[in-house]
């Protein structure tokens, strides 16, 4: 079952870059982190939007994980030292138990952010981890066994779907 159509999507979309700008005018820099593939992909639209809406700059990077083995080393393809004293934006499409994003902090506790805030596409109410999500396109309470896919390769088609 589609949750989300295009449209909808890209609204969010919007909505998250305006809030996360409403909320950070006194930054010169936002960083906005993506986590794997499709944190990343969603991190890349609200980084357009937000370039289009100021001239502040706006860093994207990206977090790899595993988030099976949560363990194994975290990658963070930026330089850390870059991010001292900036404002940081983890971005993940869909948050569950919110483990993912717990582990995605590893490797910032090498350094001394200014702030750090989460945004996702759909925040579902399973939390296991201490996470509070600061920007959500949409909260979903789901059962356990059901599963949502945020499908946002195709930016012409994009769309999340519960199954």
């Amino acid at each position: 079952m589609q949750v989300l159509s295009h449209y909808q999507v890209s609204h969010k979309i919007e909505r998250i870059a305006y809030e996360i700008l409403e909320n950070n005018l006194d930054e010169t820099a936002i960083v906005i982190a993506g986590i794997n593939n499709n944190g990343y992909r969603f991190a890349g639209m609200i980084a357009e939007s937000l370039k289009r809406l100021t001239p502040k700059l706006i860093i994207l990077t990206r977090i790899r994980l595993n988030p099976a083995q949560p363990l194994e080393p975290v990658i963070a393809d930026y330089s850390l030292d870059d991010l001292t004293d900036k404002c940081l934006i983890i971005v993940d499409d869909v948050a569950n138990t919110g483990r993912t994003i717990f582990y995605a902090f590893k490797p910032l506790m090498e350094i001394l952010p200014k702030k750090v805030e989460v945004a996702v596409l759909v925040d579902r109410k399973h939390k296991l981890f201490p996470i509070k999500v600061d920007y959500v396109g949409l909260s979903l309470a789901t059962t356990l066994q059901e599963n949502i896919s945020a499908n946002l390769t195709d930016t012409n088609n994009m769309n999340v779907v519960l199954s």
